[in-house]
């Protein structure tokens, strides 16, 4: 079949065969030396390789560009399979059928440079007036191929030049069903989570066997697409024509290591299986949150206790058996990401009780004035940090639809710029955050001890945040010290050593030294994440990420383009001029899309030796 391109593809400089279904990886282009001689050439070779001048000389002297050969095969399908662009303009330019069907599998020109996944050649068809919704003579059409193959950006253009997601083929095979069923790998969960997005349902079933894309994706083992498609409300209870749900299919494999824990779970909850007391989701939550609260008080009271140290072993060993039970009969895995900030939360509570109950009867005026004081900003930060807006990027549907064709008539998806999962043009220093399933502009870090990601609109606060609280911790650590020289050190000599002074407050009161500890945890984790805030605001000019991740974003190949010097990236963070110092404000992150345009008028370091310490 198709000995010519057969030929250039044995000599090494060919595609596929584009007819050939089982083939789902990309071909390489075949490539044309600079030094060849193509003069030789026929007008079929000639538009294989490329060789413009040569098929413009054949077309000049009388070359028909819509004369098929033995196999109904024409230029234009030559040019679109090998992504020859300036042919492909030249051809319809001169005339060229773009609709035109050629080859055993009867496709168009739009269907063969869409098996192939050349971009750029399906937007000059689609731009010519190739009908996407025409099938070849599997009944496949141009979205059903782009889904089959992975090809994801094509079926996002198609999707928003207007072709229905759910377009079923000739057995109602939608563009869904094919995603689950032939993508299989950890990088084809953007088709099927796009076709979701983008409004393919779900629960649609084909003619042959009655399935829904979740049969297929099961009968295929692909987890991505078994947990993508789950996880967007997909049901397990729907029969197809042999009365098999997909809960039936995945009964066998219930706790299959392809499977993966987190499916696994959602089965078993669905069917009744799940070891847990309550079902509810909501109380599970609370369960979670709660537990921190009552484990730090229990921890405390049983080193406070005047229990032997064997039984307090007893009693730790206990806790965790209590922990682990609760793991696996209590707990919800789905649920883990809100246990920092409940961690946080518990410790802080305990700290005020200890305060009002310990600490503050023997703590100096101005203690009590700090703490007080502190407080208020600490947890306004905190909030702002927890349910503040950290810069989310946001649009409508047509404007995502629209972004789509504009990127893709522009050159591509570049990663960098598009987010194949918000579907949004990224503002530059943005990033998705794949726990909060966002993207956020200027991105820093997702915080899990405040559940929510650091970006432009928050991160002054998340560093006012970090600031009360190591300031809130020192104020606990002296009033801890106010307190046991009342309590626990007035029988002791100053000949002691500090060791001494540690075991005397220990065996004086355990809970304030409980708390104590914990503290003293804090006060270094948060001064340290301080200071590398700071030094990362104000010395480099960069966000966590871009640290990080440097070597990925090509503008700074040659330097830091956001780096203004040391009073001015002050400036810009906080977002106030001063001193004529002119800010750049935090709301911009959301729109500049141009690095040219987001520095303009900032001077650009072009000293790599900044970057040694990154």
């Amino acid at each position: 079949m198709y000995a010519l391109q057969m030929q250039t593809a044995c000599q090494g400089e060919g595609s596929g065969d584009p007819e050939d279904t089982s083939n789902n990886h990309r071909q390489p282009e075949p490539t044309r030396s600079t030094t060849q001689d193509c003069s030789s050439f026929d007008i079929v070779r000639a538009t294989q390789y490329g060789a413009l001048e040569r098929v413009t000389e054949l077309v000049e002297a009388g070359a028909d560009v819509n004369q098929p050969d033995c196999e109904t095969v024409t230029l234009l399908h030559w040019a679109a399979i090998n992504n020859r662009k300036e042919i492909v303009k030249y051809l319809i330019a001169k005339g060229a059928t773009v609709d035109v069907i050629g080859g055993e599998l009867a496709s168009t020109p739009l269907h063969w440079a869409t098996r192939q996944g050349h971009l750029a050649t399906v937007v000059l068809l689609m731009r010519a007036g190739a009908d996407p919704t025409l099938r070849d003579c599997e009944g496949s059409s141009c979205i059903h191929l782009a889904a089959q193959f992975g090809h994801t950006a094509i079926v996002a253009y198609l999707v928003a030049k207007g072709v229905n997601p759910n377009m079923p083929d000739r057995s109602a095979m939608t563009p869904l069903m094919w995603s689950a069923y032939k993508i299989n790998s950890f990088c084809s969960l953007d088709p099927t989570r796009l076709l979701l997005t983008l409004g393919a349902s779900h629960s649609l079933t084909d003619n042959l066997h009655g399935n829904t894309a979740l049969h297929w994706a099961i009968i295929a083992k692909n987890n991505t697409a078994i947990l993508t498609l789950v996880h967007n409300g997909a049901s397990l209870d729907t029969p197809n024509f042999q009365n098999e749900t997909p809960m039936t299919l995945l009964g066998p494999h219930i706790g299959a290591a392809w499977l993966g824990p987190k499916v696994t779970h959602e089965i078993k909850e669905k069917q009744g299986r799940v070891r847990t007391w309550c079902r509810d989701k909501r109380m599970r939550w609370y369960c979670m949150v709660g537990t921190p609260f009552i484990l730090f008080y229990i921890i405390g009271m049983i080193f406070q206790s005047s229990l032997d140290y064997l039984l307090k072993l007893v009693a730790f060993v206990a806790i965790y058996l209590a922990i682990y039970s609760a793991n696996h009969f209590v707990f919800d895995e789905r649920l883990f990401d809100v246990l920092p900030m409940s961690i946080y939360l518990a410790t802080k509570m305990w700290i005020y009780v200890t305060w009002v109950f310990w600490l503050g009867v023997h703590a100096a005026w101005y203690l009590w004035l700090m703490l007080v004081g502190g407080s208020v900003p600490l947890w306004i930060c905190f909030l702002q940090s927890w349910r503040g807006d950290p810069g989310k990027i946001t649009a409508t549907h047509e404007d995502k639809l629209n972004t789509i064709i504009e990127l893709a008539e522009a050159g591509g998806f570049e990663p960098q710029w598009f987010c194949s999962t918000c579907l949004v043009r990224r503002p530059i220093r943005s990033k998705h955050c794949a726990t909060c399933d966002i993207c956020v502009a200027r991105y820093d870090h997702h915080c899990p001890w405040v559940n929510n990601c650091i970006g432009a609109h928050n991160h002054k606060y998340f560093l006012g945040f970090l600031t009360s609280l190591l300031g809130l911790c020192i104020v606990i650590l002296s009033a801890s010290v106010q307190y046991w020289q009342f309590e626990c050190w007035t029988n002791l000599t100053h000949g002691h050593t500090a060791d001494n002074y540690l075991v005397a407050a220990a065996t004086c009161d355990a809970w304030v030294m409980w708390v104590m500890t914990n503290t003293a945890l804090h006060s270094f984790w948060v001064g340290t994440l301080l200071a590398c805030q700071c030094y990362q605001i104000m010395i480099l000019g960069m966000t966590t990420n871009e640290r990080i991740n440097v070597g990925r974003y090509r503008h700074f190949d040659k330097g830091n383009p956001f780096h203004r010097g040391a009073l001015q990236n002050a400036a810009d963070f906080c977002n106030c001029s001063f001193c004529g110092l002119e800010a750049k404000p935090s709301s911009d992150w959301l729109h500049s899309f141009d690095l040219k345009h987001s520095v303009e008028k900032l001077p650009l370091l072009t000293n790599k030796d900044n970057f040694q310490y990154v």
